[in-house]
């Protein structure tokens, strides 16, 4: 896309697009749902960088799956995450129980592969877990997300130590054109919304089935609470839009 396109300018045909791009620049709350084929999941999702202790408690009760921060690709190269895969493998040529479990090829049913990095704790928390410090946490790595994309010369230990409570996920270095996971699809909403690309994401379950929520559900769930719910065919094709915008 061209730097001269201007995020003000672009509007999208599909006016759930235009409202969970404002509701994002406002640090709010939305939903996603991947696709029926892949997870059959939806996500809570807010900007990292918005993340009160009010939102992590709100995330864990009422959505229950894992709290994660997906975190942009030129970022994530930019900081040095690596994938978590890549680390069991590396530490499996000393132990041979790891290579037993590291991720292979077809290990997983709805993607490739995982785009779990590592699991963080900010040095200015205690224990890690309490709401109040997973969101400073989580707020510090949008910030961090933001100084490295910005040029800043950060290094992410000064900030972070592993292990932690809080699981960073690396987003496909070609986004969309690679791979279409939750990470990837909060991102590249992050990206057109012009906001840093830092994305908090957590499954919502159902506490009747011990299942993911179903999407009819999810989105009564939507309705109820006034979130935005997307699919994330819709984004993907937003996101088309976006990458060939000229302003």
């Amino acid at each position: 896309m061209s730097e001269s396109t201007t995020y003000e300018c672009m509007k999208y045909r599909n006016e759930g697009i235009n409202r969970a791009l404002e509701a994002l620049r406002n640090g709010k709350m939305i939903q996603i749902y991947d696709s029926d084929t892949r997870e059959g999941e939806t996500d809570l999702v807010i900007p990292a960088k918005a993340v009160t202790y009010k939102d992590v408690k709100w995330m864990r009760k009422d959505a229950g799956g894992l709290i994660c921060v997906a975190v942009d690709p030129v970022a994530s190269k930019q900081l040095r995450l690596p994938l978590m895969a890549d680390i069991v493998r590396e530490a499996s040529k000393t132990s041979e129980s790891l290579g037993d479990v590291v991720e292979k090829d077809g290990d997983l049913k709805y993607d490739s592969h995982s785009s779990f990095s590592i699991w963080v704790n900010h040095r200015d928390t205690r224990t890690g877990i309490p709401d109040l410090e997973r969101a400073l946490t989580i707020r510090k790595i949008g910030e961090i997300t933001e100084k490295s994309l910005s040029g800043d010369g950060v290094r992410f230990g000064n900030e972070f130590r592993t292990p932690g409570h809080v699981a960073l996920l690396r987003a496909a270095e070609r986004l969309l054109d690679e791979r279409m996971g939750q990470t990837e699809l909060s991102v590249a909403l992050a990206r057109m919304a012009g906001i840093t690309p830092a994305m908090v994401v957590c499954e919502m379950l159902d506490d009747e089935n011990g299942k993911a929520l179903s999407k009819e559900n999810s989105k009564e769930y939507g309705k109820e609470h006034g979130l935005v719910f997307l699919e994330g065919q819709e984004i993907v094709e937003a996101y088309l839009q976006w990458t060939g915008a000229r302003c």
